[in-house]
């Protein structure tokens, strides 16, 4: 069993990609794998409940660790109260910890 850390930077109604980091944790994490996807920058937007993407947070959420960075949700207005259920907000230093922990795999976008 294999560690992954995907960290998404973009916001799924500018760039189709992010449908791809989704599935790709998906796949990874139905595979047996830990899988935490790290949302930073605009890649937070969709997890506000009220999001036409939020259901594709909440449906990753279930499946995976997924953590919204506090500074980029306090950037762009969104409440921790506003947060899709399952979704955690964590810090760059939390960020740096993931990356640096031994045998993990960083996929960034």
């Amino acid at each position: 069993m294999g560690k992954y850390l995907l960290i998404e930077t973009r916001d799924p109604f500018d760039s189709g990609d992010v449908r791809k980091t989704y599935d790709l944790a998906r796949g990874l994490a139905e595979e047996s794998h830990d899988v935490t996807v790290f949302l930073v920058q605009n890649g937070v937007l969709p997890t506000r409940k009220a999001s036409a993407a939020a259901d594709d947070v909440a449906e990753l959420s279930a499946s995976t660790t997924v953590l919204a960075d506090g500074f980029s949700l306090r950037e762009r207005g969104i409440q921790k109260g506003e947060l899709v259920k399952g979704v955690k907000t964590a810090s760059i230093d939390d960020l740096v910890d993931l990356v640096a922990e031994d045998g993990r795999k960083v996929i960034w976008h």
